[in-house]
């Protein structure tokens, strides 16, 4: 491409690369970024923020939905639910699609699903349908807004590895994941206020589709190269080095991301919950229904507000698992107690945000990091893939356990089977997040296998985690060279030096 050094950051590192012929051989590698990995973070931020307001459309007026289509709450819950059956068998296509095919092909082909589904959902409600055809219709356009979802939501892990040196790497998933609970900020905030009564349906429907095609058009014709013309770090010349079905023994021979992989699975399958139900929950305790659409607004905001903080902190520390550990046991806390705070339930709602939420793109990175080197796509997406299978099982279960309430005075929920007992299903998901988090927190320990790996490739020293530093500290004591060992090593290495002159 033509000028690209003027559009372009670039940075040397001294790379040592020992050799038999020589055991001095010295190469010097310029990483250079791209200023255009800044518009594929853009287009991935909005197809991820239009894809995830097309999933909970309809979750934070689902009684009303329900009139106006003419089925039950279950069948509303269902166009939430599509989402998580059609990703778990598509996902493991969609991992083999990133590390394999590349980020345009898959960012492309989600664009024109999402804005496809979009469409379709618009034309159900079109008055030449009959009423028995609009739910069908609209389930149609769910499940190919469904299908886009994985090819969306697996990338930001992607996208960071490739485009992003390892200092802003952290940072750059954290703002493209994050634009995933804004779009869903935006459905339960913009959702309540744009039906009002149900002939407004067909509006909401229309709205949202306009930013679909929009995002189509941006990422069809703007992304034009999966990956830099020059990686940005050492390992991302290496972050398809692993083929599909042995990157996927390797994780499941992997111990510590065997833990990741089902707790904070489950993590996800409560946010899923929260994100779906929270209407059902809060009408029955006397909640309007904008209200509940504060609590989910101020849920993600907080959280976006959390996982900026967390991952610029997490760039410079390097922390990884001290901050996910942390955040999880403070989410798990407030979750606890946020089916009993009858006042201050925002406020709950906020906290839980704010430690909860902002855990996903740290622990995104996390799973890279202990799974290296697998590629980015496959370790992250399986983790996807295991929330969204709990999350379908939780739905579920929690459904069945809801009991018929005889009296409900202060409900507020307009459909006539909507007054249920969410007593029981609190409890035991307050139970479930609170006995994965105490085992992730107990038994999770990983070395930071990619840092090691650049670190080594630049000639540092590898990054320790917690767990390790002590460790390290009794192996250095135990084998501390003598001084004269020193000299004698220092002498070895200035004759080498003269011969290699």
């Amino acid at each position: 491409m033509e000028n690209e050094d003027n559009l372009s950051d670039e940075f040397r590192v001294h790379v040592v690369i020992p050799s038999k012929p020589s055991p001095i051989l010295e190469k010097r590698i310029v990483f250079k970024v791209y200023k255009r990995r800044w518009f594929i973070l853009f287009v991935l931020c909005l197809l991820n923020c239009s894809n995830s307001m097309l999933w909970l459309t309809f979750a934070p007026v689902a009684d009303q939905s329900a009139q106006f289509m003419g089925v039950t709450l279950d069948q509303i819950n269902w166009l939430s639910i599509i989402y998580m059956v059609v990703a778990i068998p598509l996902s493991f296509g969609t991992t083999w699609m990133l590390d394999t095919l590349g980020l345009r092909i898959t960012l492309v082909l989600g664009s024109w699903l999402n804005m496809l589904g979009a469409v379709l959902r618009f034309v159900s409600v079109l008055g030449s349908l009959v009423s028995a055809a609009k739910f069908p219709v609209v389930m149609g356009g769910q499940t190919l807004c469904a299908l886009a979802q994985p090819l969306v939501i697996f990338t930001p892990t992607k996208l960071a590895a490739l485009w992003f040196p390892e200092h802003q790497r952290a940072t750059a998933n954290m703002i493209a994941s994050m634009s995933n609970p804004l779009g869903i900020l935006v459905a339960s905030i913009f959702s309540p206020m744009i039906v009002g009564t149900t002939n407004n349906i067909s509006s909401l429907l229309f709205i949202y589709a306009v930013p679909a095609a929009i995002i189509c058009f941006l990422a069809t014709v703007g992304i034009r190269d999966s990956s830099p013309p020059t990686p940005p770090s050492a390992s991302a010349e290496s972050s398809t080095s692993e083929p599909f079905l042995e990157g996927i023994m390797l994780l499941l021979r992997n111990k510590a991301y065997m833990i990741l992989l089902l707790c904070f699975g489950s993590g996800i399958a409560v946010f899923t919950c929260f994100s779906t139900l929270l209407e059902q929950i809060m009408c029955v305790r006397g909640y309007p229904n904008d209200f509940a659409g504060l609590c989910g607004g101020l849920f993600i905001v907080f959280g976006i507000v959390g996982a900026g903080f967390l991952g610029l902190y997490v760039d410079k520390t390097k922390k990884f698992i001290e901050a996910t550990k942390v955040n999880m046991s403070f989410s798990a806390s407030g979750f606890s107690v946020l089916y009993f705070m009858k006042i201050a339930v925002a406020v709950v709602c906020s906290l839980f945000g704010f430690f909860g939420f902002s855990i996903y793109p740290v622990a995104m990175e996390l799973s890279v990091e202990c799974s290296y080197p697998v590629g980015e796509a496959t370790s992250a997406g399986l983790i996807f893939i295991s929330g969204q299978i709990q999350s379908v099982i939780y739905i579920l279960l929690l459904q069945g356990l809801t009991k018929p309430m005889a009296d409900s005075p202060f409900s507020t929920c307009s459909a006539g089977d909507a007054s249920l007992s969410w007593r029981v299903p609190m409890l035991v998901m307050a139970g479930l997040c609170s006995a994965f988090t105490c085992c992730f927190v107990i038994f999770f320990h990983t070395e930071y296998r990619r840092l090691d790996a650049e670190a080594q490739a630049i000639g540092k020293k590898p990054t320790l985690t917690a767990c390790q530093t002590v460790t390290s500290q009794t192996l250095t004591t135990r084998q501390t060279p003598t001084t004269s060992q020193t000299d004698n090593t220092q002498d070895s290495d200035q004759k080498e030096e003269q011969a290699s002159g």
